[in-house]
């Protein structure tokens, strides 16, 4: 796992007032999460450049393999057209591998023309090595890191460090 700091301009820094909103949205669908000990309690929310939500989505929302990227992006249609300037906001850094399907959330993410991802929290190589936030950057997503949610969002998976 990546643990280097978010490049200067892509960070923090650039995050705005909506975008702690859409994280602490997320968080709070993440809390929705069936509990697994083998995954993490995700929600996702893809937002449309007037402000609207577009779509929600959680982890095992539909399917105990459903991550929550996943579950929000199946409730769009692959050309809607809003999604060319959309933001998609997860609680998470989006996967790059897992066991549970061929295609991690990253690939997902690039299958679609979101030009913009927002996470709060790193993903921790509890389960699996993830790149997610480098590789939508060298896709040339914009993607920003917002690191002061990161105790809110790890606070809903917190029975996963209770060993």
């Amino acid at each position: 796992m990546t643990t280097s700091p978010t490049p200067s301009g892509s960070g923090a820094a650039g995050a705005t007032g909506e975008d702690a909103r859409w994280l602490r949205a997320c968080v709070e669908l993440a809390r929705s999460c069936p509990t697994s000990f083998t995954a993490f309690a995700v929600g996702c929310v893809i937002v449309g450049d007037d402000g609207a939500a577009l779509a929600t989505g959680y982890s095992r929302e539909a399917d105990p393999h459903d991550h929550a990227e996943e579950a929000a992006l199946a409730k769009l249609a692959p050309d809607d057209p809003r999604l060319a300037t959309a933001t998609l906001y997860t609680s998470l850094e989006p996967c790059t591998t897992r066991a549970s399907r061929p295609r991690g959330c990253t690939a997902l993410i690039l299958a679609t023309p979101i030009p913009r991802v927002v996470f709060a929290w790193r993903e921790p190589d509890l389960f699996a090595d993830c790149t997610g936030a480098e590789t939508l950057r060298r896709s040339g997503r914009q993607v920003t890191e917002v690191p002061s949610l990161a105790a809110e969002a790890r606070q809903v998976n917190a029975h996963l460090f209770e060993k």
